[in-house]
């Protein structure tokens, strides 16, 4: 509902709306003043245009402005001086006249944010208001201490808006994104006032725009009402951050579209039902529909007289449906002719047929049963903020096509309508959310309920509320690709958000009503269609799903809107909330979230960072939770994503040794636009491959042989590994022919009882010398030292070419992720910090073998409560090959479980590669491995160190059976694991305490060594959420179960 001219205030004007006030910022029910209505996002022309000819009736305003940013003056505008006179109610202010001297403001572009442009600081909070603890003020009220932008730019109309103008036709002004409030003037003449930062605010500026020399001024508040609804988990960041453009009317305009379809599962058929509203008088005139299939055949086509509101309805046999699998559109054509058949105005929209339902409890599209494998995703560039580019959502479409994200909620407010259309087009469902958030407004540290929110039951909230909610449905509700509207994020419940549903059930009964926040008050589950919940935890899903909630009630879809918080180095048993989907009522999921906010930074040495909260002064801040995406911030992928990907692909694939198993979770296609490509790998190596095209209908499952080679088992041990790749058989708008989206393996050891060797040695006999303090063995150019009283290998050399710096430490700790320290990981376990760290020596005995070898074994007591014994043993072979066994009993009973164990080795600097047979390419771990595929990698301790925006564990590879870390030249440490038993390893430029101490990746001294670390195991990372929840008990290292690292070793 648009706050009218004649009504500002419930029927009540509290003011002419020719005369603005500051007092608008302050009531909630002035959010719109000479806004025009919402309406479809359809692009128009004043002729026919050809493919990819853009719209030729707009003029954009995007580039350089000159702004000006002061702090708000109570009670009345700024005149864009710093010592000017106080404006007078009844005039512009001095600021929006054509001839007031802007010579000192800044430049800046538009779109952008007034931060990103230096002229404010950015802040950071999640829960609490940007103000809290410096102000108080009570909603609607806003804080004293705000700031104003003042804009100008100065313009000549040109192509058909000078027509238009010349005509005396209508222009109007459009800001397609403006945080927070504006007030407008164009020539000194008030335009308009707009609140809701993130849907368009159209004004018409017919009476005021002139051919040449137009100077529009805009003020821009930094705090209004509206910002009690707009607290989102974000980057506050204020200004014209989306486009800024001018649009001529013909005398026939197509206002606004409503294309309402459905697709008949039984029949195919398509339904469309048109309402098309028609501004203008034209003498005569005519609207041609025409709706063409994506090849351009005409499908419909009819004529009918062009005035007021036209209806039409096709019925659309063999309709291809619309999904995110085979997102197939249909382009709608609107001409408007005069008498003589000439083109007044040509519309366009695209639109699909499908039918979302919810029967049974079971969410459905186009009849079949419907799961989300989505993520969150806030609209951000590292430099850009919130201000992105079509480029930009480019690269978020691709990113997702190609790791098998299939959804986006577009948390928390109504993106930039380009991303609507390209997810229209290349296929992502959408939950499409108003922009409301009032966390702050009724949450209290703990998260608990302080029994007021905004809007609550307030009738003062109702219309703005309602407003934002129609601006995103008028505008979106043609686009496919918006399955379900959201009412907005953890804004509680009540009155106002009962009346929210019911509009928008009203105003598109075609759609589900999403909104998580009735969890809190149950007593207004009637507004949201869906069981929606966020953060629960795997077990209390299935439990949901099996029993029903308190009152045994289950007859919702549903959904975790948010889930897997993937704060840094997280995403950890993301594996089981897929096994979920086995049960029909589970619609899946959407990841929070998709992309690391942080903002570029210049550091007073000229680098750059990437920040979180706090590093720009602002307070208060929650710091670096806003890191939490699945790609960082400057749009490459994290290691996380190589999980999300392989565990949302819909086609799982279980090889065997005669073929594979294909599980095909599509709900519409097929797999044969696939190729199955089988590979045999001997020890990591390929020896063999094949490639394969196997159809496979959506949601069956069938066996195809495959003629893997036979093997001879009788060569010794080896591992042998069955995989099957999927990949596109052709080039795709997201990735080319080849690229590989899953993968299914098998492994099988030959003669297990051996072990994975090493490379061969010539014969040769060893010296062993045994003295006082060391112990030696020497044979040709290599020697090893083992110390009496230093507790393990000090020495190991060839050729002048030395492997330790120091000797390996004992670690029962590793550096804490985000996720550790949210749920007290740190202190839980700070005994394990200390116990390798400070363990001693308490028993050395170094023997020579009878075989003419050399023992050392060592007894460690570590620093713990229990003065836990361990033990560490090397054996040396005469031709100097060692076997590294380091044993923890596991009798530390009631203990915190282990973070990690096993050894750190310091190499020398110039060893920074490493080659290694595991799990890869990307760090795995214990919780989070499905996505690596087993194989040889080869990556460097600076590459293994992944740019989380804290400095926390990176770099670990599980299921490693040998690494190599080299020089350059290949000369370096081989690791191999004895008998059937992997480890868990990295190589990193850092120890682990350093990196435990550093928070900040500038805070990380120059490396200067390398540490190779050789676990037994690790745990977990976890992901549930980055706040309290533990690593599953499955993934963590009991204190009271033994743990052995035991590999061999060579210089290679």
């Amino acid at each position: 509902m648009n706050t009218t001219d004649d009504q500002l205030k419930n029927g009540d004007p509290i003011v002419s709306p020719s005369m603005p006030t500051t007092a608008w910022l302050t009531d909630p029910r002035v959010y719109a003043v000479h806004r025009l209505d919402a309406h479809s996002d359809h692009a128009c022309w004043s002729h026919a245009p050809v493919n990819g000819e853009g719209s030729d009736l707009g003029q954009s305003l995007d580039g350089e402005w000159r702004v000006r940013v002061e702090t708000a003056p109570t009670g009345r505008f700024p005149d864009g001086t710093s010592d000017g006179p106080d404006w007078i109610s009844d005039v512009s202010p001095l600021f929006a006249a054509s001839d007031f001297d802007d010579s000192s403001f800044s430049r800046v572009q538009v779109p952008s944010h007034l931060e990103t442009a230096g002229l404010l600081a950015p802040q950071y909070v999640n829960v609490q208001y940007p103000w809290d603890g410096h102000e108080d003020p009570k909603a609607p009220a806003i804080p004293e201490h705000g700031h104003v932008a003042v804009y100008r730019r100065e313009f000549d109309a040109d192509g058909e808006v000078a027509q238009a103008v010349r005509e005396g036709r209508p222009v109007t002004l459009t800001f397609q994104g403006a945080a927070t409030a504006i007030y407008v003037w164009l020539n000194g003449s008030f335009v308009g006032y707009a609140e809701d930062s993130f849907t368009p605010s159209e004004f018409d500026v017919t009476d005021a725009i002139k051919m040449e020399g137009n100077v529009l001024a805009v003020a821009c508040y930094e705090y209004s009402s509206a910002s009690w609804l707009e607290d989102q988990d974000f980057w506050r960041l204020h200004g014209l951050f989306r486009s800024v453009e001018l649009n001529a009317r013909p005398s026939a305009h197509v206002a606004d579209i409503h294309a309402d379809t459905d697709w008949d599962p039984a029949t195919s058929r398509g339904s469309l039902s048109l309402d098309i509203l028609v501004d203008g008088t034209p003498n005569a005139a005519t609207a041609d529909l025409v709706l063409r299939d994506k090849n351009g055949t005409t499908v419909w086509h009819t004529s009918t007289e062009a005035t007021g509101t036209l209806h039409a309805e096709a019925e659309i046999d063999d309709a291809s449906p619309w999904s995110a699998e085979r997102p197939d559109l249909y382009t709608l054509s609107v001409a408007l002719l005069d008498a003589d058949g000439r083109i007044l105005e040509i519309a366009r929209t695209r639109i699909g047929f499908r039918r979302v339902s919810i029967e049974d409890g079971i969410l459905k599209l186009n009849g079949k049963r419907l799961v989300f494998r989505g993520v969150n995703r806030h609209e951000f560039d590292c430099r850009r903020g919130r201000a992105i580019t079509e480029e930009d959502m480019l690269w978020d479409i691709r990113f997702m096509k190609r790791h098998n994200i299939n959804a986006v909620r577009t948390s928390h407010y109504p993106n930039q309508s380009r991303w609507y259309e390209l997810c229209d087009e290349y296929g992502i469902y959408l939950i499409d959310e108003t922009n409301l958030e009032t966390h702050g407004s009724w949450n209290s540290p703990g998260d608990i309920p302080v029994g007021t929110s905004v809007p609550g039951d307030d009738e003062a909230w109702l219309g703005a509320c309602i407003d934002r909610l129609d601006s995103m449905i008028m505008r979106d509700r043609n686009h496919p690709s918006v399955l379900i509207w959201s009412l907005g994020n953890e804004s509680y419940a009540g009155e106002v958000l009962k009346a929210m549903s019911a509009h928008a059930h009203r105003l598109d009964p075609g759609r589900p009503v999403h909104y998580e926040g009735v969890n809190w008050n149950h007593a207004y589950d009637e507004i949201s269609d869906f069981e929606s919940r966020m953060y629960a935890k795997p077990a209390e899903i299935r439990d949901w799903l099996e029993h029903g909630d308190e009152r045994g009630e289950a007859s919702k879809p549903f959904v975790s809107c948010e889930y897997m918080h993937a704060m840094g180095n997280s995403c950890g048993g993301l594996s089981e909330f897929i096994d979920l989907e086995r049960y029909e009522r589970y619609s899946g999921g959407f990841i929070w979230d998709y992309i690391d906010q942080g903002l570029v930074q210049r550091l007073p040495d000229g680098c750059e960072r990437l920040s979180v909260g706090g590093d720009w002064g602002d307070r208060p801040t929650d710091y670096e939770f806003v890191g939490n995406g699945i790609v960082f911030a400057d749009r490459t992928p994290s290691p996380k994503a190589q999980e999300v990907k392989q565990l949302y692909s819909p086609v799982k694939l279980t090889p065997d040794g005669h073929g594979v198993t294909i599980e095909n979770r599509n709900l519409f296609a097929s797999t044969d636009g696939y190729v199955f490509a089988a590979r045999l790998l001997e020890d990591g190596r390929e020896i063999w491959r094949a490639d394969y095209r196997f159809d496979v209908a959506a949601g069956d499952t069938q066996h195809h042989d495959i003629a893997f080679p036979d093997i001879d088992s009788d060569e010794g041990t080896r591992e042998v590994t069955y995989e099957v790749d999927l990949l596109l058989a052709e080039a795709t708008a997201w990735a080319p022919a080849g690229y590989e989206l899953a993968f299914g393996q098998l492994t099988d050891t030959l003669n297990p009882e051996g072990d994975i060797t090493g490379n061969d040695q010539d014969d040769g006999r060893a010296t062993v010398t045994l003295s006082r303090w060391n112990a030696g063995i020497r044979r040709n150019d290599e020697e090893i030292l083992m110390s009496r009283t230093q507790g393990g290998i000090v020495s190991w050399k060839r050729n002048g070419r030395e492997m330790v710096i120091r000797r390996p430490e004992i670690v029962t700790f590793r550096p804490l992720t985000d996720n550790d320290r949210g749920n007290r990981s740190g202190y839980d376990r700070a005994a394990w910090f200390a116990a390798g760290r400070y363990a001693v020596v308490t028993d050395t005995s170094i023997t020579q073998s009878d075989d003419g070898g050399l023992t050392a074994a060592y007894r460690y007591k570590l620093a713990d409560p229990d003065h836990t014994p361990v033990s560490v043993t090397y054996r040396v072979t005469p031709d100097m090959r060692m076997q590294l066994t380091v044993e923890y009993p596991g009798n530390a009973a009631g203990a915190a479980s282990l973070p990690a164990f096993g050894i750190e080795w310091e190499l020398p600097g110039e060893y920074q590669h490493l080659r290694y047979y595991g799990t890869g390419p990307e760090e795995t771990y214990r919780d989070r491995k499905q996505g690596g595929k087993l194989g040889i990698w080869d990556t460097t301790s600076e590459a293994s160190t992944a740019p989380y925006l804290m400095v926390q564990e990176t770099g670990s590879h599980e299921d490693v059976r040998w690494l190599e870390a080299t020089d350059i030249q290949g000369h370096g440490l081989r690791v191999t694991q004895r008998g059937d038993r992997h480890f868990t390893a990295s190589l990193l430029p850092w120890n682990t305490y350093t990196i435990e101490a550093a928070r900040r990746h500038e805070d990380l001294p120059a490396p200067r060594h390398n540490y190779l670390r050789l676990l037994a195991a690790q745990m977990g990372v976890g992901g549930d959420d980055s706040w309290g929840a533990p690593v599953h008990t499955a993934y963590q290292l009991p204190a009271d179960r033994p743990l052995t690292l035991d590999v061999n070793l060579e210089l290679i």
